[in-house]
């Protein structure tokens, strides 16, 4: 009996002893405690946070140009006068590098950037990509804040994100929202090349070239449009993701432009009866369309109605990923198509050309 009681005695002298060293610890580091959000759910109360980390790197862009106009409905004449837009852009670069929106800049006879910080300076168009609405910019401000690039590729559909930009000229305008859908495009018509993240975090007039980044304070897109302007429809905008953003950005400043294969077709996605009439099995295979004249596509014989099921050993399930594919081979290479006319397999081996940016 005197045994369990000293035993309990220890148990007991031990907890007052944890209690009392966890309050100390607590009371010296209350940021050790785990965050609780609004909901109970661990998610942070506030994302001041990330926005503190990136608002700092988005800038204003205010650009004019001559646009022609009518004084009046009856009248015929045609005068001049300055059109003026806004829109954001994103430091990336220490440098002065700054990304934004193609469409934001293009016909531009002046670019003018304003940092957060309120210092202002004419921007120096390096480069501009208008297949994926994506355009560079440089100023001459000695050393910029700068956006932390994040992992476009690992969104998931329900994270969390913020916009930041400067709708209707309201600076440094921060909107919340979630990841409604990745991969977005293909019937959008909005770029060549769509692949957005979909967001209902706001995306007005001005927002277009702004961030649009994580709980972590990462750039995981840049804010490019909404579906539509009207009441009836909210809550869908689109963003580049910053992956793809990567890749242009670094050919702009490489080469002054994007350097994208070519091999000169025309590709259709099937449908699941098209399919199933050819005896193709699952989802793989899209359908070439047009074959260019003197093309590459031409030269390696491949034909009208040929089924496309394989390009460099990665299987094709769209037309969409099978542009991207092409237009990621740099000119020269080799792109080894695996493809069914007949109901037989062939393979072809098409040597691509530079796409010229109004070719297919």
């Amino acid at each position: 009996m005197a045994g369990l009681k000293s035993a309990l005695l220890f148990v007991l002298q031990s907890i007052v002893v944890g209690l009392a060293v966890a309050f100390l610890v607590v009371l010296i580091r209350p940021d050790l405690l785990p965050d609780i959000g609004a909901g109970g759910n661990g998610a942070p109360a506030s994302y001041a946070n990330a926005v503190d980390i990136s608002a700092p790197a988005v800038a204003n862009v205010y650009t004019s140009r001559l646009g022609e106009f009518r004084p009046s409905p009856t009248d015929q004449r045609t005068q001049l006068r300055v059109v003026t837009s806004v829109g954001s852009a994103v430091v990336i670069d220490p440098d002065g590098y700054l990304v934004t929106n193609y469409h934001v800049v293009a016909e531009a006879a002046e670019i003018r950037v304003q940092l957060s910080d309120g210092r202002v300076a004419r921007a120096e168009l390096v480069g501009v990509d208008a297949e994926t609405d994506l355009a560079l910019l440089l100023v001459d401000l000695g050393p910029l804040p700068t956006i932390i690039l994040g992992d476009s590729g690992q969104l998931r559909i329900g994270d969390v994100v913020l916009a930041i930009g400067n709708p209707y000229g309201l600076t440094a305008t921060v909107t919340q929202g979630i990841v409604s859908a990745t991969k977005r495009g293909g019937l959008l018509d909005l770029t060549t090349y769509e692949n957005f993240i979909q967001t209902d975090a706001a995306i007005n007039s001005g927002n277009s070239g702004g961030a649009l980044i994580n709980v972590r304070g990462e750039l995981v897109g840049i804010n490019t449009a909404v579906l539509a302007q009207d009441s009836g429809t909210e809550g869908i905008g689109f963003a580049i993701p910053v992956d793809l953003v990567r890749g242009v950005v670094a050919e702009i400043k490489k080469h002054g432009r994007v350097i994208r294969g070519y091999i000169g077709l025309e590709p259709d996605d099937l449908t699941n009866a098209e399919r199933t009439a050819m005896g193709i099995e699952g989802s793989v295979g899209i359908l070439v369309g047009e074959i260019y004249e003197g093309s590459p596509a031409a030269a390696a014989d491949l034909k009208r109605g040929d089924v496309i099921v394989e390009i460099n050993g990665e299987r094709i399930y769209s037309q969409r990923q099978a542009q991207l594919l092409v237009a990621g081979v740099s000119p020269g290479d080799e792109v080894v198509m695996i493809g069914i006319r007949d109901g037989r397999r062939f393979q072809a081996t098409v040597v691509a050309t530079e796409r010229s940016g109004l070719s297919n």
